[in-house]
């Protein structure tokens, strides 16, 4: 691994200066990783489409000479990121519109104000800025990342609120991004506490993945001001069990100290986490550190980032080896995002059926007939 001694310095535990100090440039990574040829050339032809950045914390997990280490793979560019792989031109019209800018989930709940997308009945997402800590290569919105990202200013945020205001089947509200706990805790408080006063808003929860690459971000004073509008939530996305580190444990455990619970929704990523041993240790990990392994998601058909998808079939397989060999809430639920929204991918324990009876199978393929009315 590289030596942490080698980036840290008074400031480490200072999230704004883990974001003023993030890697950008290939010249910066040189000083802490040994690139291999293809590496470097990827970053030239890569970065002429997606953005790069990483923060120094981040950069201290990677294996320093390991190209396939797999935290290297989810924040270092790739050729293959420059592939058509499934052809855009002989996909399904809402396929190749996905592919082609972003994830078809947003596009199909897009209204009328830049920072809602109102996709179910009852919640909303609320999009605070396009500016993450850590620019994950298999992002579904990575064509919208710029070393200049938007922030939503306060008039658009205005604008959010009054749509929410104005729906009184809102009940739940999503804060997201890019990643929203880049931008500072006065104007976080200023959205919870503006969303607080609407008494049909029962549910503020926040999508960030700092307590993965920006753990720092999760400050004692955050945590204080945010304790103030429960009921909140926060998801967050580790993807790998070397990610579950002492600093990350931290963050988690401030917030759950604050009475924000955290749940984890990881994205199935081809050569990082698609295989049973992988994925039972990282829920095994983020259990220990009281996180509830929520989602795994069947990474996005997103331009840039089709390199990471595995089949369908491999996800069932890592399901069907984690349930019943482990503790039942370590079990996260596989989803694939489409247009309909999210849809449940489960092995099947109904094997037949008959006059009065069902037959099920258990997870050693024992079988059982059970009487049904």
């Amino acid at each position: 691994m590289t030596s942490t001694k080698e980036l840290k310095n008074d400031s480490w535990d200072d999230w704004r200066w883990q974001l003023d100090n993030s890697i950008t440039t290939l010249e910066a990574l040189r000083d802490h990783l040994n690139l291999a040829p293809e590496e470097e050339n990827a970053f030239h032809k890569v970065g002429k489409r997606y953005v790069f950045q990483v923060t120094p914390y981040y950069l201290s997990l990677m294996d320093r000479n390991d190209p396939n280490d797999p935290v290297r793979l989810q924040a270092l560019p790739n050729v293959k990121e420059l592939a058509d792989i499934y052809h855009i031109d002989q996909l399904p019209s809402f396929h190749r519109s996905g592919v082609e800018s972003e994830n078809p989930l947003w596009k199909e709940g897009k209204t009328d104000v830049k920072c809602i997308v109102h996709r179910y009945p009852d919640r909303v997402l609320f999009h605070l800025t396009n500016l993450c800590p850590t620019y994950c290569r298999h992002c579904s919105r990575k064509v919208h990342a710029s070393h200049d990202s938007i922030v939503s200013d306060r008039s658009l945020i205005d604008r959010g609120i009054s749509y929410i205001e104005a729906r009184p089947e809102i009940r739940d509200v999503l804060l997201s991004g890019g990643d929203p706990l880049t931008i500072g805790d006065n104007k976080i408080e200023y959205v919870v506490s503006r969303l607080r006063q609407l008494p049909h808003v029962q549910i503020i929860r926040i999508g960030t993945r700092t307590p993965v690459t920006l753990p720092q971000r999760i400050t004692p004073e955050f945590c204080q001001m945010i304790k103030k509008y429960h009921p909140i939530w926060i998801n967050t996305q580790f993807n790998h069990p070397n990610e579950v580190t002492l600093e990350a444990k931290l963050a988690i455990e401030r917030l759950l100290e604050a009475g924000v619970p955290v749940g984890n929704q990881s994205v199935l990523l081809k050569g990082i986490n698609d295989s049973v041993d992988v994925m039972k240790r990282l829920v095994h990990a983020l259990v220990m550190a009281r996180v509830r392994p929520y989602y795994l998601y069947h990474a996005d058909l997103v331009r840039g980032a089709e390199h990471f998808r595995t089949s369908i079939a491999e996800g069932i397989h890592i399901i069907e080896n984690l349930r019943g060999h482990t503790s039942g809430f370590a079990v996260p639920q596989y989803v694939i995002c489409t247009p309909l929204g999210k849809t449940p991918l489960n092995p099947n324990y109904l094997i037949g059926s008959g006059p009065g009876h069902i037959a099920l199978r258990n997870y050693e393929w024992r079988t059982w007939k059970d009487p049904d009315a």
